[in-house]
């Protein structure tokens, strides 16, 4: 069985193994792939694991013996899923490998938009401690989670483990999700409006669909507090970027952490770029070595069970 794995190398540069994969089939990684590529690349393959590289209907077409497409990632739309049904590929992702560590990413950008401790790093080796004449100073208002009221908006896994963080941290935990969970205390349930409204601090951790796209937009955060800061581990596209970068250039929000772009890479005249008290990371909340570790895993249990007939995590 032949296995061709177009764009490994966001999921593994070379600090974990292919062995799990390895082990099941011939097997051969390129780091990335070009669309115009894809065909030659992946023309003999049995399997195909892809996480950008976009299996579009054209490409499906000539790939006459593609029988499975194993998904580096939770998110689907790089695979045209009801083209691939129509000729019986099979279709798995990965769920669920990176919620610990998205999680903490939402907290590490909380944490630095709260206390600034690498900001403060910088100065202290910049001198800023050397020149002091007093034993301690801070750049900014250093704030305490204690208290404070965090709104989750999306309460599948990753929401919840947000929100168990958020509670040992001592904070009023609020929820907003497009359709109610069973389980929610109805103490913790709020309106749209009602989370905008009250949250110190607000995490997106909802997928993009149509019906989200950019609704993070001026008018949401004219209602949100001046105080109040805006965290993004979740899709940039949930977020009009323009509206934000206004809010935060214009002190109608205090700051905002951001995992995620509209575009990726962006471009240098994207908004969020230059805008005011605004983290940015290169989208890394999922990349810790625990999580591509057990990307890996399910990337092989997710082919064994196609070899097995017993096919598993199947998204069409």
């Amino acid at each position: 069985m032949k296995i061709v794995v177009l764009d490994g190398y966001t999921s593994n540069p070379g600090d974990i193994s292919w062995k799990p994969v390895e082990e099941l089939g011939e097997l051969t990684v390129y780091d990335r792939t070009s669309p115009e590529d894809i065909v030659e690349r992946a023309k003999d393959a049995d399997v195909i694991i892809t996480n950008k590289a976009v299996l579009t209907e054209e490409v499906l077409r000539q790939l006459p013996n593609l029988k499975f497409v194993s998904l580096l990632a939770t998110g689907t739309n790089s695979v045209d899923l009801p083209f691939a049904r129509s000729l019986g590929i099979a279709v798995s992702n990965a769920p669920g490998y990176s919620t610990p560590t998205v999680a903490q990413m939402t907290f590490s950008l909380m944490n630095e938009l709260a206390f600034g401790a690498g900001l403060h790093s910088e100065n202290v080796h910049k001198d800023g401690w050397v020149n002091s004449i007093d034993f301690c100073y801070w750049k900014k208002p250093l704030i305490e989670f204690s208290g404070k009221t965090l709104g989750i908006i999306g309460y599948g896994a990753i929401g919840r483990a947000v929100a168990k963080i958020g509670e040992a941290y001592g904070m009023n935990v609020i929820i907003h999700s497009r359709t109610k969970p069973k389980d929610i205390n109805e103490a913790n349930w709020r309106s749209f409006d009602e989370i905008l409204k009250e949250s110190d601090f607000l995490s997106l951790h909802c997928p993009l669909n149509d019906g989200n796209k950019q609704f993070i937009n001026k008018e949401a955060l004219s209602k949100m507090k001046p105080t109040a800061y805006l965290i993004n581990t979740a899709r940039g596209g949930l977020i009009n970027e323009a509206d934000l970068a206004d809010a935060l250039n214009n002190g109608r929000l205090a700051g905002a952490g951001l995992d995620v772009l509209s575009t990726e890479p962006p471009s240098s005249d994207n908004p969020m770029l230059s805008a005011k008290n605004c983290l940015i990371t290169p989208h890394i909340a999922w990349a810790s070595i625990d999580a591509r570790t057990r990307l890996m895993e399910i990337e092989a249990e997710n082919i064994k069970g196609y070899i097995n007939g017993n096919l598993q995590n199947v998204v069409n």
